[in-house]
């Protein structure tokens, strides 16, 4: 493992599902939930943590296909697509729905909720269908569109994002951790808001951020300490206008650990080739620091996954490079190039999603 790698590990590891909703629980206690719902990527590591501390409660888990492993025994677990809703997604939605319209009226529900939520879980306004909804989300993604574009799409075929979920909710208080994948952090963003309550409900609503990028990001500043010469949250437009922008900013630095996060999107071709965002802006930024002997560039989605791969992202320097990656670049297939050159990083499934990390070293 290099040296960034652990790094990344390092931020990852502070904002783990687990450790988030267990240090959130001691911290502000609550009163014993009736029913435990967790919906996201990290939804199993979080309703582990959850379940641990109140064993008695039912949970319902709703997560990314693979990210299953380590549930509680007695968990009712759906898995369902990601990026792109598949027919579980409806499995999952209707699910959903049903356990929080099934909660008494004097219940408590905890709501575990980060991202992916939203293509994970939905129950379809009327009219709609599952092609509809495949069909709008995949124009989304290839346009390039923010998950803030995204998720207002998402709402507005919706019945249990943006608050309406919880709008069912018959019972006394829902309690609501999120870990936030989004710019901002806000929980009517998060998972398209499906954590979130409407205005003038009848229960009472606590709600609270237990994982951010910024906590993410600070981790690797802690254990970097004064070889940190930056860090920012900045990740946030189309990767062929960030590469050349983070490149230049990189060569004119001083020497030194340099950290970024965010979420950056990418413009697909009409038929695109395997890969995601992280490996696309790795790819691209090779090509820029190629020759260099002085830089090394680390990007990668911490939920461990990368588009529809089993690559988080990738690792490299000025010797990655060669003319033949402009191809995967032209065809959107940043993953066989990347692989075949030894320099995607594999992680598997990390137990939360706090958007991307750029980690980069300049000596």
């Amino acid at each position: 493992m290099t040296a960034l790698e652990n790094l990344w590990h390092i931020g990852v590891n502070a904002v783990g599902g687990d450790a988030s909703v267990r240090q959130s629980l001691h911290a502000h206690p609550i009163t014993p939930p009736d029913q435990i719902i967790a919906v996201g990527k990290a939804a199993t590591a979080m309703a582990g943590a959850a379940a641990a501390l109140f064993p008695d409660a039912p949970v319902l888990i709703i997560t990314k296909d693979g990210h299953a492993d380590g549930a509680p025994p007695h968990a009712q677990v759906i898995e369902a697509a990601h990026p792109v809703p598949n027919v579980a997604s409806l499995e999952a939605g209707a699910s959903l729905l049903k356990t929080v319209q099934g909660c008494g009226p004097q219940s408590h529900l905890l709501m575990l909720v980060s991202g992916g939520a939203s293509a994970l879980a939905e129950v379809l306004e009327d009219g709609l269908t599952l092609a509809d909804l495949t069909q709008r989300t995949q124009d989304k993604l290839a346009s390039g569109a923010d998950i803030h574009a995204i998720n207002v799409m998402r709402r507005g075929l919706s019945r249990i994002k943006g608050g309406k979920l919880l709008g069912t909710f018959g019972g006394a208080r829902v309690t609501t951790l999120a870990i936030s994948d989004v710019e901002g952090d806000s929980l009517g963003v998060i998972g398209s808001g499906i954590g979130d309550a409407p205005n003038n409900v009848a229960f009472a609503h606590e709600a609270r951020i237990v994982a951010s990028n910024a906590i993410a990001r600070q981790a690797i500043a802690d254990a970097a300490g004064a070889d940190v010469r930056s860090n920012a949250e900045t990740l946030y437009d189309d990767v062929t206008a960030l590469a050349p922008r983070i490149a230049a900013q990189l060569k004119a630095a001083e020497s030194g650990l340099h950290i970024l996060g965010g979420e950056p999107t990418v413009i697909l071709p009409e038929a695109p080739g395997l890969g995601g965002r992280n490996m696309m802006l790795a790819l691209l930024l090779a090509r820029e620091i190629t020759g260099r002997d002085d830089l090394q560039i680390l990007v990668a989605g911490t939920d461990g996954s990368d588009g529809p791969t089993d690559a988080a992202g990738a690792v490299v320097d000025g010797q990655t490079w060669l003319s033949s990656g402009q191809n995967a670049i032209d065809t959107a297939a940043p993953y066989d190039w990347l692989a075949a050159r030894h320099a995607l990083l594999k992680p598997g499934p990390t137990g939360t999603n706090v958007m991307d990390l750029l980690i980069a070293r300049k000596t």
